[in-house]
C-alpha cells in the first residue's frame, strides 16, 4: 500500500455504533492513526452542530466537511470555509416539484453563529416522520411559513422525509424536473425511522470536500484512506486512494469499496487503521 497522509471518515454507521456512540476502542485507533501522522477529516452527513460534539473526543484541529460536503467549517472559531450554491432556479424548480408530491423540505443555511442551523414550516402540519426529526433536534430549527415558495437566502443543502420508495420515486421526479442541476440521493439515517431523499447542488459531495482539503494540504487522492457506510459515501470511497465499506454498509457502497471492514458495533475503524499503517 502507498504511505497514506489523510483518512476521511463518515460518521453514523462508521464512526459511531449503532447506539449513536463512540466507542473507546475506535477512538484509540483514530487517535493512534492521528499520532501515526495521518490528518483525520469527518466527512458526514450531519449538520455542522451535531458534528462538534466529536471535535474534543477526536483531538481535531482540521476543518469538517459536513452536509454531505456542502458546507465545511473549523471547528475552533466556526469559521466558513465553503458553503455550496444552488445554480439559478434549481432550488426553486426542486421545491415545487416536492410540493406537488405532497412533500415538505427541511433546507440547511449556514446560521449556528444564530443558534439553529435548519429551516421548517410549521411542525404541527408536519407529516409524522417529520415530527419524529424536530422532537429528536428540538431548538436547532427556524421556523420559515413560506420555505416551499420563498426559501430564505443562503441555503445550501436540505432534505425530504418519507419512506424507501417514496423517496426514491420523488428523485426521479426532481431529476426530470431539473436534470444535472442537483446531487440527490435517498439514504437512512440510524436515528430516524423515515428515509431521506437528501438534496444538494450538482457536483457537490463528500469527496468534493475532502479533495478540496487535500490539495490545500499538498496531499493526493491515492495517499487518502476514505471509510463509509452509506450510498452518500460512494463518491469518497470510489475516489480514494483506498476505499472501505463498513461491514454493516449497504450494498452499493460494499460494491464501491476495495475492502470491506467489520462493522461499526465491531469497531470496524479499528482494522482500517490497522490496514493503513501496516
Amino acid at each position: 500500500m502507498p504511505r497514506f497522509c489523510l483518512l476521511a471518515i463518515d460518521i453514523d454507521g462508521t464512526l459511531v455504533n449503532s447506539q449513536h456512540e463512540l466507542s473507546d476502542r475506535t477512538r484509540r485507533a483514530v487517535l493512534r492513526a492521528k499520532r501515526a501522522g495521518i490528518e483525520i477529516v469527518l466527512a458526514t452527513g450531519r449538520r455542522y452542530s451535531r458534528v462538534l460534539p466529536l471535535v474534543e473526543p477526536l483531538e481535531l484541529n482540521l476543518p469538517l466537511v459536513t452536509a454531505s460536503g456542502a458546507l465545511i467549517k473549523r471547528a475552533r472559531d466556526h469559521q466558513t470555509l465553503f458553503q455550496a450554491e444552488f445554480l439559478p432556479g434549481a432550488l426553486d424548480v426542486c421545491l415545487a416539484t416536492i410540493a406537488s408530491h405532497g412533500y415538505e423540505a427541511v433546507l440547511y443555511g449556514d446560521t449556528f453563529h444564530e443558534g439553529f442551523d435548519f429551516y421548517h414550516r410549521d411542525v404541527t402540519t408536519s407529516c409524522r416522520l417529520l415530527i419524529e426529526f424536530f422532537a429528536k433536534n428540538e431548538g436547532f430549527g427556524r421556523v420559515h411559513a413560506r420555505i416551499m415558495t420563498e426559501p430564505p437566502p443562503g441555503i445550501f443543502a436540505g432534505f425530504v422525509m418519507g419512506t424507501r420508495d417514496q423517496m426514491h420515486s420523488l428523485v426521479d421526479e426532481i431529476e426530470r424536473a431539473a436534470p444535472g442541476q442537483l446531487y440527490l440521493h435517498v439514504l437512512r439515517s440510524p436515528r430516524y425511522a423515515g428515509y431521506m431523499c437528501e438534496i444538494a447542488p450538482a457536483g457537490v459531495s463528500k469527496w468534493t470536500g475532502v479533495w478540496g482539503l487535500a490539495e490545500q494540504w499538498g496531499i493526493a487522492a491515492e495517499a487518502i484512506c476514505a471509510v463509509g457506510d452509506d450510498v452518500n459515501d460512494i463518491p469518497m470511497i470510489e475516489a480514494a486512494g483506498l476505499g472501505v465499506a463498513m461491514g454493516n454498509a449497504v450494498e452499493e457502497t460494499k460494491a464501491a469499496a476495495d475492502r470491506v471492514a467489520p462493522t461499526n458495533d465491531e469497531d470496524g475503524l479499528e482494522q482500517v487503521v490497522d490496514w493503513i499503517l501496516e
